[in-house]
């Protein structure tokens, strides 16, 4: 089960999955935190 990494993240599962990728944790925050980024996994949009 994903942890608890506090109210400034709202989606903890997809977090801890951006950051065994070693992404940064304040990147991983906002894609974890932006509507919609599930549904684009994190792809760029243009």
């Amino acid at each position: 089960m994903a942890k608890d990494h506090g109210p400034s993240v709202k989606n903890d599962k997809q977090y801890e999955g951006l950051r065994k990728k070693e992404m940064s944790k304040s990147r991983a925050a906002a894609i974890a935190n932006s509507p919609g980024s599930s549904r684009r996994g994190g792809k760029k949009s243009g």
